[in-house]
């Protein structure tokens, strides 16, 4: 009997009847009812949100920012999220949030405090506090309702921090460009320092250069004056001494030029005398009755005879006129030496009290020289701060951000929020549903060839006593269940995408990898029953449950305990799962390839334990015969 013959008859056996008809179309239909409707009802949850009731509270009572504007930003945030849509809110009292959290009437609230403004705005004073968000859930309302909410709350603290974050960074980049301007002014200031200190370094060189020269001559004038000093010791004594050798000749002179004066009268005298006498002789003469030639010829001898005395006589009173200066400058000298005798005394004083001040000034000077040296020194490494001072002003200047408007919003919004996330998926679900769909596929095809088992036997008995091959009853016993298996997942498949609607990227590929998961599903079950009969059974409901737990449905399969890995890469369904994701979605790749392999040697271990449990069971015992006479 060949092994189609054999499924053909058990086919037959199980469609005799109307019930036996509705019973196999319930068993093809099993993965269907639990599939599809499952996902079914949790296509897409979060695209249903909105009819998800929560609760928001404002207490907040606004505070006044560094620019004395009044702000509420509990205010703006509650407006923000009433609008927005992503829940049913419900704006209430925090009592009122409190009592509906507990009641299940919210699933989640949000407290905003009272000092919620002014923590967010404290950072402009320098005075920071974490502002502070009160999130309320109850899992005993559902779980994942509270995971939700953390979720919100994150995004609602991301966009205040966003929002305070933007504002704090202008305020920032204001800053620095205010800091800009000052220090473009500080280094103007800085530049004309600069040049100034230049300035005055050749300035105090100047004056450096004329203190030693001062230092030099104070030096010199010292020396002089002490000299000077030394040499006019004996002035005073010297000086009376002058005046009164000074009177002596004075007066000798006078009482020479009264002599001279004398002298002088006595020849004027004489020619008023000589002259009366030539007056005499004249007339004398010429009562004599001389003639007038002879007269003038006498008078003429006369003349050249008082010549003589003529020019005796302007010597005279030349020499007397002189005798008068001479004696008027004398009693001048006179005076003056005694004034010199009197002065001498004062003149050698303020000659000791000049080389007294000329050694002070000499001291003073070589003291202002040395401090002039000392100030050259200070005033070069003036000028040399300030050109460093100027250069790294400039240096400064040249690293301080001074955006214009535009650039400094958009750098504001940057650093406020300054990682963007451009999300690439190779492979996308689309969906929750789609997310779920090969975790709850696999393990619908799982339970749809265990429930096949419940009716179908695994070995046709009739065929064992007929003397058939083993591997012929063996695959005979398993296509009747891979024929039911794969028009469970065509039916399932068709559900899934069609009612459901979720989206297959490679149909072909996906159905004919659920016909080979069933066909490898239905060998091992085949084989669990065929080898321990319906002790199979309930170890196929313990594999059922290993791979609930080890395939990485739900969550990635790295994140279940480390004693669980072994179970995870033994057990088909994990290879399932991870075939239909490849499948189903946009990421196909090669690696499916060994999925397919394991799920052939399934298939093929399987077909070997029913062959092995077929030949075992071709032995007879009284404990196998009774449910056969029983039938």
């Amino acid at each position: 009997m060949s092994g189609l013959r054999i499924a053909r008859n058990e086919l037959r056996r199980l469609s005799t009847g109307v019930l036996p008809k509705l019973a196999l179309a319930a068993m093809v239909l099993v993965p269907l009812l639990y599939a599809s409707f499952y996902l079914y009802a949790n296509y897409d949850p979060y695209g249903r949100l909105d009819k998800l009731p929560a609760a928001i509270v404002t207490t907040d009572a606004g505070a006044t920012d560094s620019s004395g504007a009044r702000r509420d930003i509990g205010r703006e945030v509650t407006d923000e999220v009433l609008g927005s849509g992503t829940f049913q809110w419900h704006e209430v009292s925090e009592e009122e949030a409190q009592a509906g959290v507990r009641d299940d009437r919210y699933s989640f609230a949000i407290t905003i405090p009272r000092d919620f403004s002014a923590a967010l705005l404290s950072s402009g004073d320098f005075r920071p506090q974490q502002a502070t968000m009160t999130l309320t859930t109850n899992d005993a309302n559902n779980y994942l309702s509270g995971t939700i909410a953390d979720q919100v709350a994150e995004q609602v603290r991301g966009t205040i921090a966003k929002k305070v974050g933007t504002e704090a960074a202008d305020k920032f980049l204001v800053g620095f460009s205010t800091i800009y301007a000052n220090i473009g002014q500080a280094s103007d200031g800085a530049t004309t320092l600069a040049d100034g200190a230049g300035k005055l370094q050749s300035g105090q060189q100047e004056l450096a250069d004329g203190a030693k020269q001062l230092a030099g001559g104070g030096t010199e004038l010292a020396s002089g004056l002490t000299t000077l000093r030394e040499r006019t010791t004996a002035l005073p004594d010297q000086s009376r001494q002058l005046a009164d050798g000074a009177s002596q000749v004075a007066e000798g002179n006078t009482r020479l030029a009264e002599a001279g004066s004398l002298l002088a009268s006595a020849s004027t005298g004489l020619q008023g005398d000589l002259d009366a006498a030539r007056d005499r002789i004249t007339q004398r003469l010429r009562d004599a009755g001389l003639p007038e030639a002879e007269v003038q010829a006498t008078i003429a001898v006369l003349e050249d005879a008082r010549k003589p005395v003529n020019d005796a006589n302007g010597k005279i009173q030349e020499t007397s006129g002189q005798l008068d200066t001479l004696a008027d400058g004398a009693r001048r000298v006179s005076d003056g030496a005694a004034q010199l005798a009197g002065s001498a005394p004062a003149l050698t004083g303020g000659i000791a009290k000049a080389s007294d001040g000329a050694n002070q000034l000499r001291d003073g000077a070589a003291r202002l020289d040395e401090g002039e040296q000392q100030a050259v020194g200070g005033t070069n490494e003036l000028a040399s701060g300030s050109a460093q001072l100027r250069d790294g002003l400039r240096d400064g200047l040249a690293q301080i951000p001074n955006p214009d408007d535009p650039t400094r919003d958009a750098t504001a919004s940057t650093i406020a929020d300054p990682v963007s996330v451009n999300s690439v998926g190779v492979a996308s679900a689309g969906t929750y549903g789609a997310g779920l769909a090969p975790f709850f596929m696999a393990l619908a095809t799982w339970i749809g060839a265990f429930v096949l088992f419940l009716l179908l036997r695994p070995l046709s008995t009739r065929s064992l006593a007929a003397g058939a091959s083993p591997l012929r009853v063996a695959v005979g016993g398993w296509l009747a269940s891979a024929a039911l298996g794969v028009a469970q997942v065509v039916v399932l498949f068709g559900a899934v995408t069609w009612l459901v609607g979720i989206r297959v990227a490679h149909p072909l590929g996906a159905i004919g990898f659920l016909v080979l998961t069933s066909l490898a599903f239905t060998a091992i079950m085949h084989a669990l029953n065929a080898m321990f009969g319906a002790v199979g059974k309930f170890l196929g409901l313990v594999l059922l449950v290993l791979q609930l737990v080890s395939a990485g449905g739900t969550f990635p399969w790295q994140t279940i305990p480390d004693a669980l890995y072994p179970l995870h890469l033994v057990l088909p369904m994990g290879y399932v799962i991870d075939g239909l994701r490849h499948l189903l979605y946009t990421g196909a790749s090669l690696s499916i390839l060994g999925d397919v392999a394991v799920l052939l040697a399934y298939l093929a271990g399987g077909l070997l334990v029913s062959t092995l449990a077929a030949r075992k069971r071709r032995m007879w015992t009284v404990s196998q015969l009774k449910p056969e006479l029983s039938l």
